[in-house]
């Protein structure tokens, strides 16, 4: 079995510095691991990519010679790759001994909450190759600066979680810039918990726009509710993402009785007690790898201010 993550989220979110964040951290606890990028209109990538979809297709070309928007162009470009996953698969081939891999998606929301193709290739990946992975669906923190738009966010997350069918982690990124858009209705928290939202409710019936959809807007929040989330640093992602996908179960040789028990442990369970393959960690990983990246924001939006929702 391999493992891996499919990276997603709105533009701009932080994907790709996530990814090239994430990369390094798992490199310093022992991972080989492997970037896939598989956004076309990325073509400036601050990691070492093993695997490029611009090699096959370019969101420029697809633009230019179908006369077609940045939107239409990604959906093409993702139906384009669907029909050719055998080159996508014949890529990954050689990286399913040793690698875990990390798939950095396009950043159009439809993509991943509407249309099928970007689903179909993650499923046909994982049928043909035997994969396990998670999703880890990243959102915008200044989104909770207003509540209209961090309901929306949250919506948001649950229907790609829906509809994708996969393993599914929510993070915030970006905390560390959330004061430059004003003080926060709640504490953070509130934000990652999501346990009531009810006390948005006023908030949201002090703006005219959306007072007459008061009925529709509650309701919304009551299946948003139905869904817990939780809140961690980057060092729980990683064990919560292993958790989702079942990387933490690879070694593992027992019954099903103890399977289980590790299944149903929280997030902070002995990490050490399992023979992980070239797990190793400590601070000076995190110190490395702030020292690896290249500026305060990078630092802080990748592990000093990451949370998991």
């Amino acid at each position: 079995m391999v493992f891996g993550q499919v990276v997603i989220g709105p533009p701009g979110s932080g994907k790709t510095t996530y990814c090239n964040g994430m990369s390094q951290f798992l490199q310093l606890i022992g991972r080989k691991v492997a970037v896939i990028n598989l956004d076309p209109a990325n073509d400036s990538l601050p990691y070492e990519c093993a695997i490029n979809i611009e090699d096959l297709i370019k969101l420029s070309d697809v633009m230019n010679e179908h006369s077609l928007g940045p939107n239409g162009g990604l959906v093409y470009c993702m139906d384009y790759l669907e029909k050719n996953i055998d080159w996508l698969e014949s890529k990954l081939k050689p990286l399913l001994k040793d690698h875990y891999l990390l798939f950095d998606f396009p950043g159009q929301v439809e993509l991943f909450f509407l249309h099928a193709n970007a689903k179909n290739v993650i499923e046909k990946l994982i049928k043909k190759l035997n994969l396990r992975l998670t999703a880890v669906h990243l959102v915008d923190a200044h989104l909770c600066s207003d509540p209209g738009k961090y309901v929306s966010a949250l919506i948001l997350s649950l229907s790609t979680m829906l509809h994708l069918e996969l393993p599914h982690i929510n993070v915030l990124s970006k905390i560390d810039l959330i004061e430059n858009y004003g003080k926060l209705a709640f504490n953070l928290e509130f934000y990652t918990d999501v346990e009531d939202l009810s006390y948005l409710q006023h908030d949201l019936d002090q703006d005219p726009r959306s007072a007459k959809y008061r009925k529709m807007t509650k309701e919304l929040c009551e299946v948003i509710e139905n869904y817990g989330l939780d809140k961690e640093s980057v060092g729980n992602l990683v064990k919560l993402i292993d958790k989702s996908n079942g990387y933490i179960f690879a070694a593992i040789e027992g019954s099903v009785v103890e399977f289980s028990k590790i299944a149903a442990a929280p997030v902070d369970w002995d990490y050490f007690r399992y023979p992980f393959p070239h797990f190793s960690f400590c601070v000076m990983c995190l110190l490395c790898l702030l020292i690896s990246l290249t500026s305060r924001h990078q630092c802080s939006e990748i592990l000093g201010s990451i949370q998991v929702v």
